[in-house]
């Protein structure tokens, strides 16, 4: 059981910082496979490991990680700027109600803390808007570390017990 919830943990932190596969199906799948685990173990493991992959987001939003100088803005505004390719440019007229709806919301947090606290529950619990655009904005908003952590963690837990104890439940109503 302790050799599962390590792999929960480290699956789940993975997935969080790079997503290439899907923790939902993960736990899902793990939890069908050996129903004889601990929903409730699996569901914290997850979360911890979740919001831990997502704190690199937040912190690095924030300013408090030092990303790469080929990341910064700041870096490549002292350079001579390049004139966009003609794909860039029909990229950057696709995804400008993107960005200012991005803007908008960002904006929005700025002014109501408790808006934003708000959104990144809900989404912590269902998933939309999607929580790592969430994570991200959380750090662009300054939330506090501490409510970022409360907030991630409980939802988090209540999204992936909910996955964890689904299978179970299944399992008990089809045998019946």
């Amino acid at each position: 059981m302790l050799a599962w919830l390590c792999v929960s943990l480290g699956v789940a932190f993975g997935t969080s910082v790079l997503p290439v596969m899907s923790a939902e199906l993960f736990v899902i799948g793990l939890l069908t496979s050996d129903p004889s685990l601990p929903w409730l173990g699996i569901g914290a493991t997850v979360a911890v490991g979740q919001v831990a992959g997502k704190l690199l987001y937040y912190l690095a939003a924030r300013g408090s990680i030092r990303l790469p100088s080929a990341m910064h803005r700041a870096q490549r505004r002292g350079r001579e700027p390049k004139p966009p390719s003609p794909r860039r440019e029909r990229w950057r007229l696709r995804t400008k109600r993107l960005r200012m709806l991005i803007e908008a919301v960002r904006e929005r947090c700025h002014r109501h803390p408790h808006w934003m606290t708000t959104t990144y529950g809900f989404s912590a619990v269902f998933g939309i808007p999607p929580y790592m655009a969430t994570s991200v904005l959380a750090g662009l908003a300054r939330m506090r570390l501490s409510l970022f952590l409360t907030v991630g963690l409980l939802g988090r837990f209540v999204r992936f017990s909910t996955l964890a104890a689904a299978p179970a439940v299944f399992a008990t109503l089809f045998r019946a």
